[in-house]
């Protein structure tokens, strides 16, 4: 590359970064008919679950189209690295497929992301569905300046069954009815009212993408509530991302936080033997509405969906909490 095209490069890289971190594009809502593509950036799906989410998507009224490598396996991931890089270049970039879901989580979208220049999702502005490992394409396409449902997948959608209450929520949200939720209130709710751009999902997988160009959570300077979840991870290994959090300076700066649900983990041999125990310990200190399982997460009750990158108003009071999504 000569030094003019370096230039020229540097110039639109700065200019894409400025528009992201001047706005958040909301993609445009789903009509009837409309295509809906299932990718695998993640771990190789079980073949049936795949096909009882189209058969949902369907059922809802979509055409779903399976990404070209999305059930193939290749040690326990949906294909190589540059085959499920191809299959959300494909999702994006093609004019027809109007909305994206995932099939699975598990592991490996990270390196989905060293294969898609941050740019693609800025001029590729879709609907990305997903939750668990697929936090990792949530937190690329808030930081390109995109908004994305963090949600259930093939098998969450299959399973809950066309008339489910949490299902039609996604499908009114596909429509262009943005969510608003009351849950019930928390012993440990830190009450207070906020309003920031929502971020958040795995905390494991957002926090493994600390500093790169990729990470949502560089836009503190708009004010962010941040949601998060995990399972199978020690309560060690939790408050160590914790930590990692407030020595980037980023929990200093949240207008609020949402936290999850969080499953088979393993308390340490001495000290806190619950979670939100753990978490209130710290969280405490910090000056800020905090609400207490909301129902995010891996388990099999309610999983919200949530539009990550839109301007949220929490409410966390005596009578529960509310999350308002505002346009």
């Amino acid at each position: 590359m000569d030094l003019r095209c370096t230039i020229l490069w540097i110039i639109s890289t700065i200019a894409l970064t400025a528009n992201a971190q001047r706005q958040l594009l909301m993609p445009q809502a789903l009509r009837q008919g409309d295509t809906i593509a299932i990718v695998s950036p993640s771990s190789t799906p079980d073949t049936l679950t795949v096909e009882k989410g189209c058969q949902t998507l369907r059922e809802w009224g979509y055409v779903p189209v399976v990404a070209p490598h999305a059930l193939n396996n290749w040690h326990g991931f949906a294909g190589t690295a540059d085959e499920r890089a191809a299959d959300m270049l494909w999702a994006l970039r093609d004019s027809t497929v109007k909305a994206i879901i995932c099939s699975r989580g598990g592991d490996g979208a990270v390196q989905v992301l060293e294969r898609i220049p941050l740019s693609e999702f800025r001029t590729h502005p879709k609907w990305v569905m997903g939750f668990s490992d697929a936090t990792a394409l949530h937190s690329a396409e808030v930081a390109a300046g995109v908004m994305s449902i963090h949600c259930s997948m093939c098998d969450g959608i299959a399973m809950r069954g066309e008339r489910d209450s949490v299902n039609a929520i996604l499908q009114r949200l596909l429509q262009g009815e943005l969510p608003s939720y009351h849950v019930s209130a928390h012993p440990l709710n830190q009450q207070g009212e906020a309003e920031g751009i929502l971020v958040g999902g795995n905390m494991s997988v957002f926090c493994g993408l600390a500093g790169s160009e990729y990470d949502f959570l560089n836009r503190t300077d708009e004010g962010l509530i941040l949601f998060f979840e995990d399972t199978g991870e020690q309560m060690s290994k939790v408050d160590r991302m914790l930590h990692l959090l407030a020595i980037r300076g980023i929990l200093p700066r949240l207008k609020g936080i949402i936290v999850g649900h969080f499953s088979k983990y393993k308390s340490p041999d001495s000290g806190f033997t619950d979670m939100y125990d753990m978490l209130h310990e710290y969280l405490q200190h910090y000056d800020i509405p905090v609400c207490y399982d909301f129902p995010i997460g891996h388990h099999s009750g309610k999983n919200y969906p949530l539009v990550e990158g839109c301007r949220v108003r929490l409410e966390v009071g005596s009578e529960g909490t509310n999350v308002k999504s505002e346009r």
